[in-house]
């Protein structure tokens, strides 16, 4: 995906978190450290209807402007719900699972 469509997602990804109030939204550059992705955005959700209507409101939007998934992960117990765009990956946890995997940590530690 070019920067500027990489850029334009991100955009769309951070409208659709903040448009349903999530909380703790990080966005994490992982492209030198990482094969799998270029970019981590984490948010928080408050509860685990929270976390699925944050996911699901970023893939609506994604999907109305024509960026395609190619996996989500997670809904079925909802502590931790993935969204894989490629070259954007999309967490939205409860907070207590996103304290416990810390995942902003382990790739803080992996760019030093």
């Amino acid at each position: 995906m070019s920067s500027k469509k990489n850029e334009r997602l991100k955009k769309l990804i951070l409208a659709s978190l903040d448009e349903l109030k999530a909380k703790n939204i990080n966005v994490l550059s992982v492209a030198g450290i990482s094969s799998i992705t270029d970019w981590m955005i984490i948010a928080n959700g408050t509860s685990s209807r929270h976390v699925k209507a944050l996911a699901n409101n970023v893939e609506l939007n994604a999907k109305k402007n024509d960026y395609r998934i190619i996996g989500v992960e997670g809904y079925d117990i909802a502590e931790w719900v993935l969204i894989d765009f490629g070259d954007v990956v999309v967490h939205v946890m409860l907070p207590e699972t996103r304290s416990f995997y810390d995942l902003e940590g382990i790739w803080t530690i992996n760019s030093n």
